[in-house]
């Protein structure tokens, strides 16, 4: 059986400071087998023409307007034409070996729903969990959607695109709708590469929290739990807003 299909996806607007990072990581790959799917939602700072100039990968550029990251990644995942996908971000960085890890890790694994690997964020290390999702969420239950995480496409002809109820979190629904509904996942030891969280998600993080709990709610079988583990977040970062920050130089 040939080596399954992995097509890597990103979504883009305006991210022309930190897209060359990303192409360099993807030049890096030791396996360079890999379409590069970019959906972008109508950059004016200089992001296409980046794209363009990345000839020397196999990249597919798409650009239209969209609703936000989880309506440009959908217009992407139509795209990939089978086997896996990859999400990285604009601003996430890949391990020169993450393909080729990923690629291996599937076929040892004969070929399942989901791969996880371990992911860098904010300076900690994040394996593949299991059984951890009713507290953690995704990374409970894998290590992130993002740069973490291999996905066969056809699983969303089983349970539905990205969902435009979560512009946030929308990934982990998805994920944890799946999984929850009999997907299968292989966890991989090795580190695919670094998560930023400096994107939407870092930028709102009440917004994150709610969103979270709303998915924990609708995908997770005990809801007293949820409601606790929502309302002690809810204080963390209620603390967390009332220390003093640094002053601006």
């Amino acid at each position: 059986m040939p080596d399954p299909n992995i097509s890597i996806l990103t979504a883009t607007l305006n991210a022309a400071a930190v897209l060359p990072r990303l192409i360099a990581c993807l030049r890096a790959q030791t396996d360079r087998d890999f379409e590069w799917i970019v959906a972008d939602g109508g950059s004016t700072d200089g992001t296409q023409a980046l794209l363009r100039d990345a000839s020397d990968l196999r990249i597919h550029l798409t650009e239209a307007p969209d609703f936000g990251i989880y309506d440009a990644l959908n217009r992407g995942v139509r795209i990939v034409s089978d086997g896996y996908y990859l999400v990285l971000g604009a601003d996430d960085m890949l391990d020169p070996g993450a393909v080729a890890n990923f690629r291996q890790a599937a076929c040892e694994a004969g070929r399942p729903d989901f791969v996880a690997a371990a992911i860098w964020q904010d300076g900690r290390k994040i394996p593949p969990r299991r059984g951890m999702g009713w507290l953690y969420g995704i990374q409970g239950v894998a290590s992130s959607h993002a740069v973490g995480l291999l996905i066969k496409k056809d699983l969303h002809a089983s349970h539905g695109m990205y969902s435009n109820k979560f512009p946030i979190a929308a990934d982990q629904f998805f994920v944890k709708t799946a999984l929850m509904r009999g997907a299968t996942i292989a966890r991989a030891n090795f580190i695919a590469g670094e998560f930023s969280t400096q994107g939407m998600s870092g930028r709102d993080p009440l917004g994150v929290l709610t969103e979270i709990f709303r998915c924990q709610v609708k995908t997770e079988r005990y809801l007293l739990p949820q409601y606790i583990i929502f309302l002690l977040r809810l204080g963390k970062h209620y603390f967390r807003s009332l220390s003093p920050r640094a002053p601006r130089r």
